[in-house]
């Protein structure tokens, strides 16, 4: 098990769920641009890196799976309200309460994410999950607190989200050693559903993060540079 793996996806969900309290106001432009970039980059690592690597055993099932964790994708965003796409949807007068549904779906979403890590050479996937949990967990602190939870609360909730990436990859690198069941031979269906949730939340982003879907010069940026960094990354292991 490799212990920066574990650092950087910690960092980057809880690094972007406390600066909620650093920064005030609704125009997020700065969020936005990161939610481009971590699309982007998400879509380009997700085609050009766990698609081939999903289908190298020849499981003909694969398919089957990311289509499976597209709507499973589908489903949590039933109860996350798209946080997972950096959404912030704020309660209306006298309607405060705890958002479980929010938060469970979260965590389920970031839990199986981290599973695939175990496997094989993810340092893009590790990165491409640090990035894109930055502006989720952003969200969360954002609708925590708008649901009138103590800091002290929203500390915690984030912390629990920060942590459960690290936890798949935990939970997945004991079955890749077999230290709790050999399921290892169905890895591939297991990076199959996280595919799926991958294609689903990048391709979202990528025509939800601005206004009207339109592309602005700086949004174009923002994506161009996340698919090239994809891409040098892809050139750079063959």
């Amino acid at each position: 098990m490799d212990i920066w793996k574990i650092i950087v996806l910690f960092l980057g969900a809880f690094t972007g769920g406390i600066s909620v309290f650093f920064f005030k106001g609704d125009n997020h432009k700065t969020l936005k641009l990161v939610l481009s970039f971590s699309g982007a980059f998400l879509f380009g690592i997700t085609v050009l890196h766990l698609i081939p690597d999903a289908y190298h055993g020849n499981d003909n099932y694969v398919g089957v799976f990311i289509l499976i964790g597209f709507l499973f994708q589908i489903v949590l965003e039933q109860l996350s309200e798209g946080i997972e796409h950096g959404h912030i949807h704020k309660p209306g007068p006298e309607h405060f309460s705890f958002p479980l549904g929010i938060l469970v779906s979260l965590c389920i979403h970031a839990f199986l994410e981290g599973m695939p890590l175990a496997e094989g050479n993810q340092n893009q996937l590790v990165f491409g999950i640090a990035l894109h949990h930055i502006p989720a967990a952003f969200a969360l602190g954002t609708v925590l607190l708008a649901n009138r939870q103590t800091k002290g609360k929203t500390i915690f909730f984030i912390l629990l989200f920060a942590i459960m990436a690290p936890a798949g990859y935990f939970f997945s690198n004991e079955l890749s050693a077999g230290g709790i069941g050999n399921l290892q031979k169905y890895y591939g269906r297991i990076m199959g559903v996280v595919i799926g949730i991958f294609l689903h939340i990048s391709t979202t982003i990528l025509f939800e993060s601005s206004s009207d879907h339109k592309f602005t010069v700086r949004k174009m940026v923002a994506v161009l540079l996340g698919m090239g960094i994809a891409l040098g990354a892809f050139f750079a292991e063959l």
